[in-house]
């Protein structure tokens, strides 16, 4: 059984050969060429995961992530025709689970579609304890009650897990990105300043996620 995916591209030839291949995938589809309305479908269908162009009339892609990453956890795949790295970073930092840059093969649209839905399936960070804490910070692992988008979730809850264990960029992009992941290490960059102005300060002042310059990350104090 396939999941259900929301496409909000106004471009109609775009928007129908996207729907072609996801439903040749099994996918059941719904689609909207509107800001507004495709925001309107998110919340109404709760779809499995979201196709999101980024130029769209009535509200751009970049107000309808970062309106759907406030209110839920859906993943998202945005379109964009920029090229710039700054503007995919900035996708990335709304809370976006990845990106393609048109023109864009719609196999290649369909595999990462693929790869996002394995993701959000995978059920290794839902072992243990249902909830875990540090200091201010609590992850409900059962409910997923971390407010950032999908990636950051299972970032956060992989370092939380080993407070003061140094995390590499290769690890963080291997155990939560996926062997599949074909970004760069800014990436991971941006995730994790996202989270840190997610999470903010500690009850002492501090930063809840350090950076060891040269090697990686680090959650909590050694």
């Amino acid at each position: 059984m396939g999941s259900t995916i929301l496409i909000v591209e106004d471009d109609p030839n775009t928007l129908e050969i996207v729907e072609l291949y996801l439903r040749r995938d099994g996918h059941r589809v719904i689609k909207s060429q509107d800001g507004i309305e495709g925001l309107r479908l998110a919340r109404e269908a709760r779809p499995d995961l979201v196709v999101l162009d980024l130029m769209l009339p009535g509200m751009d892609g970049m107000e309808v992530c970062r309106t759907l990453r406030g209110e839920s956890e859906v993943p998202v795949v945005m379109l964009t025709a920029r090229v710039e790295e700054e503007d995919r970073l900035a996708g990335l930092d709304l809370g976006a689970d990845d990106y393609l840059t048109k023109p864009f093969s719609p196999r290649e649209l369909a595999a990462r579609v693929r790869a996002v839905l394995r993701r959000t399936a995978r059920d290794d960070l839902q072992q243990g304890p249902a909830e875990l804490g540090y200091g201010d910070v609590k992850v409900d692992m059962r409910l997923r009650t971390v407010y950032a988008g999908e990636n950051q979730f299972r970032l956060l809850a992989m370092i939380i897990r080993e407070p003061g264990r140094i995390f590499t960029r290769e690890q963080i992009i291997d155990r939560v990105f996926g062997y599949d992941f074909d970004g760069f290490d800014r990436t991971v960059d941006a995730h994790v300043s996202n989270l840190r102005r997610k999470l903010g300060a500690n009850s002492d002042g501090s930063g809840y996620i350090h950076t060891v310059y040269g090697v990686g990350y680090r959650f909590g104090d050694v």
